[in-house]
């Protein structure tokens, strides 16, 4: 700033970052701080701000956590968006965080999106949580999204999250509490709260959209228990179980669930269920249960589990039901997967976007590619990268591309080590929106072999 303002012949003092502050202060919006600078003087700095996102990253001493609360103070009026990323949140850190963000005169906030994500927030021995936390979370009328991410979470917390929300008038719109331990966390809550949801739980649950559990070591029977609760969500659009063991046990336990909300005023329209543990046999009976829907599941991932080629004609079927979108990474397909596949692939496909990546498909996955290209006019993406695909599946799918590209703008080849754009340069031609639609890998290197090792 220096620099440029003795270039312009202006005077030292225009470049001191108190008087950009001020000078341009009132434009902010957003600020992403460091917890090193959370400090009084920075305070003194951002008065002129209106910020309505705030996000604090490794808050960790007191005089950080004195600054971060100077900063909510001033800004509660405005402030819409609260997050700490990395921060140490002792329940008396989190209370006096909490408290700050009131507005004057008052016990509401009016924050609408809050997120805590790999930070440490609650003692174990014996266990103590922030009663400033719920406070937050019963007090927040305009609250709509709350994503507790990777914060040492256990059972109990997760437990007295839901009794708050339950008992609050929050319009709650995204749920996402992941990557925590909280295998059982429904079990006692659905023995003692059978009053609760049944009186007070109309606001919380008719309001979700979004519920996202990834990663929290959720078990089969913790699907049974969260499925008296998912019942509940007449309005719940995407559900996210990624990451858990729960076993084709626990998607049997999820059927029933999903066979009512894809069929309701307002279906689901995205399931997740990567790296769940389950075989083609559970995944075969989810498939046929979306495919005889009525209403259409716009968005499925099933990548991750180690399904085998024996669930390749349940897919086929089920790209015919018109989805949107399909993930089906690392599913373990092979050559006998994608030529079963392309054989019983449907005359009429909507997909725009499916990952068939990491499958192992050689030249199949090629001829795969290249029929589905011919059958899905509205096809805007296709990943089909790390398949082992030989040297002449560039021709094969060029060939298909030649009937006509329609709405296509990416095909990924890469990690596919045999093919790069010397071997069939004429792939270059076909291109969207001036750049190439056929993504290869870079040109071949003699000096690193490819190692197909998992």
């Amino acid at each position: 700033m220096n620099s440029i303002y003795q270039s312009m012949g202006t005077s030292q003092q225009h470049s001191r970052l108190a008087y950009q502050c001020s000078k341009f202060g009132c434009y902010v919006r957003s600020l992403r701080l460091q917890g090193v600078l959370c400090t009084a003087e920075t305070y003194v700095l951002l008065q002129q701000c209106k910020l309505e996102r705030l996000m604090f990253i490794r808050i960790i001493s007191d005089l950080e956590v004195n600054g971060a609360c100077l900063l909510l103070s001033w800004h509660a009026e405005t402030l819409l968006s609260l997050e700490f990323i990395h921060c140490q949140l002792y329940p008396t850190v989190m209370d006096k965080i909490c408290m700050s963000v009131y507005l004057k005169g008052s016990q509401s906030h009016g924050i609408q999106q809050f997120s805590i994500k790999s930070s440490q927030i609650c003692e174990t021995k014996p266990l103590t949580i922030s009663s400033g936390l719920f406070k937050i979370l019963s007090s927040g009328k305009s609250l709509h999204l709350l994503s507790l991410r990777d914060i040492k979470m256990q059972s109990p917390f997760a437990r007295m999250i839901i009794h708050t929300l339950l008992e609050s008038s929050c319009d709650l719109h995204t749920l996402e509490i992941s990557e925590n331990n909280i295998a059982g966390w429904l079990s006692e809550l659905n023995k003692c709260s059978t009053n609760l949801l049944a009186l007070k739980s109309d606001i919380f649950m008719n309001s979700l959209s979004v519920l996202n559990l990834r990663e929290n070591n959720l078990q089969k029977d913790d699907v049974v228990d969260l499925h008296k609760i998912l019942i509940k969500m007449p309005n719940l659009r995407d559900l996210d179980i990624s990451g858990n063991p729960v076993m084709d046990e626990g998607i049997r336990s999820l059927i029933p669930f999903i066979s009512w909300s894809i069929q309701k005023e307002n279906p689901l329209l995205r399931l997740t269920v990567e790296n769940c543990e389950l075989s083609s046999i559970g995944v075969i009976i989810l498939l046929e249960c979306l495919t005889n829907a009525k209403q259409l599941l716009d968005v499925l991932s099933i990548a991750d589990n180690h399904l085998g080629s024996s669930v390749a004609a349940a897919l086929a079927r089920f790209l015919g039901s018109h989805v949107r979108a399909l993930n089906a990474t690392d599913i373990g397909l092979g050559t006998v997967g994608f030529q079963i596949l392309e054989e019983t692939l449907p005359t009429e496909v909507a997909l725009s976007h499916i990952n068939i990546s990491k499958n192992r498909g050689g030249i199949r996955a090629a001829y795969f590619v290249s029929r589905l290209i011919c059958r899905a006019p509205d096809l805007v993406s296709v990943n089909a990268a790390g398949n082992l695909l030989p040297p002449e599946s560039l021709e094969v799918i060029c060939n298909s591309l030649k009937q006509g590209t329609c709405n296509l703008e990416r095909v990924d080849l890469t990690g596919n080590m045999h093919l790069s754009s010397n071997i069939f340069p004429a792939f270059l031609e076909f291109k969207k929106h001036g750049k190439p639609i056929l993504v290869v890998p870079p040109n071949l290197s003699t000096s690193a072999p490819y190692d197909d090792d998992p």
